[in-house]
């Protein structure tokens, strides 16, 4: 069973920004879609961004178009999100996922297997 492991999280002002890391324990799952997703105080969990494994295809919320990329390194079985011109409402604990499948979705229930999820603050 692929475990993650998500870091980088952190305390950032905003226009600020942070590059998260998510490490698969194994490579098992390492062509499957994954994702990220995040869940602010109060609300519920929300897609950000989805990739294939060879980026074929990648999906970003409306939200984050354009100031977040996510990206990968098959060979470390790691995923990067890297986020810029980060805004107050970006905050929310982050987690990335691996997909059930190989495409790309923005529903959660697509994604078994989750990370434990890093916090990120942005102040204003």
């Amino acid at each position: 069973q692929v475990q993650l492991v998500e870091s980088g999280g952190g305390l950032v002002q905003a226009g600020g920004s942070l590059r998260l890391s998510c490490a698969a324990s194994a490579r098992t799952r390492s062509s499957y879609a994954m994702g990220w997703f995040r869940q602010a105080p109060g609300k519920e969990r929300e897609f950000v961004v989805c990739n294939t494994w060879r980026g074929a295809t990648t999906n970003y919320a409306d939200s984050v178009k354009g100031r977040f990329t996510i990206s990968r390194d098959n060979a470390k079985s790691t995923v990067y999100l890297q986020m810029d011109s980060l805004k107050p409402e970006d905050t929310a604990v982050y987690y990335c996922a691996v997909a059930r499948q190989y495409y790309c979705s923005s529903d959660s229930s697509a994604y078994d297997v989750w990370g434990q999820g890093t916090q990120v603050t942005v102040s204003s």
